[in-house]
């Protein structure tokens, strides 16, 4: 089944687009799969679009007409992106757009609800193939976190290979917010947001430089800075950190304020680089933390992916804590998988489990009540089984008007 997978991270850099073959593979224990990357990039988004979408995630207040301008702005670029991979590799059976995260509602230590933007009529209309969208909210619903998803992927990826060695294995994906996952050798799954990753470290170049540099890149700014312990320290205390697993979280929960905030209690008023040398920090401490700390047994290695991956400063941080554990660090792309579009293959994965009806476990959803996962979007080339002939033939029984109507 080829499967085209659409999603933009906490960052908002730009739309990443796959295209993903899954086919089924003889297995001797259990039902497998093969996943093969046809395609994988990222496209930016233009200019209007992306300054709605970062003014909507960083609490900006947005008109009605707004809401619906970035909600359709969005969804006609996912419609582009995914257009342009479709007709590059030939065409596609299922697209899975995650869309744009506004909004990730936790109250009272769970998650309550989630907002993702990008309208997938845009992308049914485009593709003519159903559209699966909005894969966090039945989870939510039925009493879960909706969040992270990655566990999914990373237990039929690595639950062989943890029971061999009889050791966890863990996972990392730096994106905006950092999240952990421990795959147990018994196949069980931990599963959580660590705390933010590059969030925090993206927002601060950004408002140091107007707008004008978005990130740290290459970890320069980091390497030549040095950590503000009394800040950092400041940081370490925010109760997520010691909150209990499953937990959630993002944009909405670290931003800046925490950060200023932090300052001002430590009495500390760092430069660019020193503030960035403490967040990067902060980001390798916490991750590590959850690491090391959430399983009964150190983790053989940690396997890292997202766009911190590219950042030698916070990749040379997070080796050094683990290290001092035993754990081995080292990128997906070690392993074959691009640490850039983990999270494609990711979203195409759980397109597959959608669209075959199988209910996704995630750690933080009620003992059975696992859901399928999203909604679809069809137009009518791409409705499966038999169709009417359409509405002007379509007759309605009814006895009278009047029972119709009581």
């Amino acid at each position: 089944m080829r499967i085209l997978s659409l999603q933009s991270g906490t960052s908002v850099d730009g739309i990443d687009v796959a295209v993903v073959d899954i086919d089924e593979v003889d297995a001797t224990d259990r039902p497998a799969v093969r996943l093969t990357s046809v395609l994988a990039r990222t496209v930016p988004w233009s200019g209007r679009t992306r300054e709605l979408l970062l003014s909507a995630v960083e609490g900006h207040v947005l008109t009605p007409a707004d809401f619906v301008r970035m909600d359709t702005l969005a969804g006609q670029e996912f419609a582009d992106a995914a257009a342009g991979a479709a007709d590059e590799t030939g065409g596609v059976e299922l697209a899975v757009s995650h869309g744009q995260t506004l909004h990730h509602w936790v109250d009272g230590g769970h998650a309550r609800g989630t907002l993702q933007v990008g309208q997938p009529a845009w992308i049914a209309e485009r593709l003519g193939v159903p559209v699966l969208s909005d894969v966090r909210s039945a989870d939510i619903a039925a009493g879960g976190e909706g969040a992270p998803l990655m566990g999914l992927f990373d237990r039929a990826w690595l639950a062989g290979e943890a029971a061999r060695e009889g050791r966890p294995v863990a996972t990392v994906n730096l994106g905006g917010i950092a999240n952990v996952q421990i795959v147990e050798p018994d196949g069980g799954l931990i599963a959580f947001d660590s705390g933010p990753a590059n969030a925090l470290i993206d927002a601060a170049v950004a408002r140091a430089t107007g707008g004008l540099q978005g990130q740290d890149t290459d970890g320069l700014l980091a390497a030549s800075g040095r950590v503000e312990e009394a800040l950092l320290a400041e940081l370490l205390a925010h109760p997520y950190f010691t909150a209990p697993v499953p937990k959630s979280t993002g944009r909405e929960t670290f931003d800046l304020s925490v950060v200023d905030a932090a300052a001002e209690r430590a009495g500390v008023q760092p430069d660019l680089a020193d503030l960035v040398a403490t967040l990067t920090a902060l980001t390798a401490r916490t991750v590590a933390d959850a690491v090391r700390s959430s399983s009964s047994r150190v983790p053989s290695r940690a396997i890292v992916s997202g766009g911190g991956t590219r950042n030698p400063a916070l990749m040379r941080a997070l080796s050094a804590v683990l290290g001092l554990h035993g754990v081995d660090v080292r990128p997906s792309d070690a392993l074959g998988i691009d640490a850039d579009h983990k999270e494609s293959l990711l979203f195409a994965f759980i397109g597959y489990l959608s669209w075959h009806g199988i209910p996704a476990e995630l750690p933080g959803t009620p003992r059975g009540r696992a859901r399928v996962l999203g909604r679809l979007s069809l137009t009518p080339d791409a409705v499966p089984g038999r169709r009417l002939r359409g509405v002007a033939g379509l007759t309605l029984a009814a006895e009278s008007a009047e029972a119709v109507s009581r």
